[in-house]
């Protein structure tokens, strides 16, 4: 973990009419790490990560972004270091070209000129979409829009990223450029935190994976530690990646039962047959 905390939460209750979303958090998330949030609906993720750009404010306990107490910040000035995408693009996206929804954020933001263009080239780039500038975005698929949401919010600027649902819906293609987009965002400055039910997106994302069930973390920790958490997984109702769960059955023949992904189980049967494969 950096030793720079960009999120602190200390004893975070959330209720709704009497309900308990979430009990008693307590994590630190420092810059440079990504991190994925798993869990089954109603277990607190969303409900998490709103309080951490002021859309949620805590009904005990407290929430600490950048060293700035959430109660008493306002949403826009946490929108400085916070950028959230929700879980459907098509409530972000608004404008006829994805230059001009890029641009619009540091537009309102009172920039020059020359700057809108500059981030609006940068976060073009990023996300993968350089050649689609003038494109009207409700004519590109899901994972292209979900790149032109996250290409508004990197515009901003944010320490923080934090991207809900990023693969529904998607096929096979859309995820693997949406994946390629969160690679390339990686980077020692910042955070990147999604919430997903993916696991295999889960698996070649995040270095660091939060379980929660019922309003509370039950799990912290590397990636690799906590896929070989059989119980823990089953408490939150989830299931390794179909990699890890092969090589865990693999594991009396020699195989590491830490394997993430295809590539990496290919990669341990070489090994143990003492010479690559054709």
């Amino acid at each position: 973990m950096s030793s720079q905390v960009s999120i602190r939460t200390k004893g975070l209750w959330h209720t709704f009419d009497n309900f308990h979303a979430l009990r008693g958090i307590d994590i630190d998330i420092g810059l440079g790490e990504n991190i994925a949030i798993l869990g089954q609906n109603g277990s607190g993720k969303t409900t998490l990560v709103k309080h951490f750009n002021g859309l949620l404010k805590p009904t005990r306990g407290s929430v600490e972004v950048f060293d700035r107490n959430t109660t008493d910040t306002s949403t826009a000035e946490l929108a400085r270091f916070v950028g959230y995408v929700y879980q459907n693009p098509d409530h972000q996206i608004f404008s006829d070209t994805i230059r001009e929804e890029i641009a619009f954020g540091p537009t309102n933001l009172g920039l020059p000129r020359e700057e809108v263009e500059k981030r609006v080239e940068e976060a073009l780039s990023l996300a993968g979409l350089s050649g689609f500038a003038g494109s009207y975005p409700f004519t590109l698929g899901k994972g292209m829009r979900e790149r032109v949401a996250v290409a508004s919010v990197l515009a901003m600027l944010p320490k923080l990223l934090i991207i809900d649902e990023p693969t529904t819906g998607m096929d096979y293609s859309g995820l693997l450029g949406v994946l390629r987009m969160l690679e390339r965002l990686k980077d020692p400055k910042k955070s990147i935190i999604i919430i997903t039910h993916d696991m295999w997106f889960a698996a070649r994302f995040a270095d660091r994976l939060i379980i929660m069930s019922e309003g509370e973390i039950i799990a912290d920790g590397p990636t690799r530690e906590i896929f070989l958490r059989e119980e823990i997984l089953e408490k939150a109702f989830l299931r390794p990646p179909q990699p890890t769960r092969i090589a865990q059955k693999l594991v009396r023949f020699g195989i590491r039962p830490d394997c993430l992904s295809v590539e990496e189980l290919f990669a341990e049967i070489q090994r143990l047959a003492g010479k690559p494969w054709q």
